[in-house]
């Protein structure tokens, strides 16, 4: 197997999902699809045997819901966790809050473009995430606003003000190079800046940024 190329386990329990997600990352160079899943118990199971670098998997699934798989794949007290991508939909916003408190590296709608698909899944196996802007735009819409102000949390964490804003940017679904973009700086210095972020914030990686800047108020709707 080349350095480069990405495993990944797809679990939906829908046929034509799967075959869709399948289609477009088996097209991708470097991509590998080692197994396909129609329930959450089948997905915990080829993702222990098969070791994937990355698991796809829906939030409705039988036997064994998303959530429940993404807990036992990533969850707190998982020594050696994966890295999973949650398929959500519109009508599912109470439950990804839930995913990402268990463990989940990123999210994204069922009629993701192509591109987001690809991107995310690339994140997701080297350790990074991706929060799909739609997703994240949703959420922060019927979100109260947080009972802190913005400077009271960021004082509590400790953030410069560079720091805020470039956390307000990942809570938004901003990838690394749009924050390059927004804010005139190269990738290694957003880089360096999301290393310091997430040891401040003692954040795994840029989701739980996110999940801290929703809970805390640092980005509330309409923003």
């Amino acid at each position: 197997m080349s350095d480069t190329q990405i495993d990944v386990v797809i679990a939906d329990d829908q046929e034509l999902v799967r075959a869709g997600f399948s289609l477009i990352l088996g097209a991708q160079p470097g991509f590998r699809i080692v197994g396909e899943a129609a329930d959450g118990v089948e997905c915990v199971e080829l993702a222990r045997r098969l070791r994937p670098h990355v698991v796809l998997a829906d939030i409705r699934m039988p036997r064994l819901d998303g959530l429940e798989v993404v807990r036992q794949l990533a969850g707190p007290d998982v020594a050696d966790p994966f890295n999973v991508v949650m398929i959500t939909t519109f009508d599912q916003d109470d439950y990804v809050r839930t995913a990402l408190r268990n463990g989940a590296c990123g999210f994204l709608l069922k009629d993701a473009s192509p591109s987001l698909l690809v991107e995310a899944v690339q994140a997701a196996a080297r350790g990074d995430a991706l929060v799909s802007p739609a997703v994240t735009v949703r959420l922060l819409r019927q979100l109260k606003e947080g009972e802190q102000a913005v400077g009271e949390s960021r004082e509590i964490a400790d953030l410069s003000e560079r720091e805020t804003d470039i956390v307000r940017l990942v809570a938004v679904g901003r990838t690394n190079q749009e924050i390059c973009d927004e804010l005139f700086l190269s990738l290694s210095t957003v880089k360096t800046y999301l290393g310091r972020i997430q040891s401040k914030l003692g954040a795994r990686n840029r989701v739980e940024i996110a999940a801290w800047a929703w809970e805390t108020g640092a980005v509330r709707p309409g923003r």
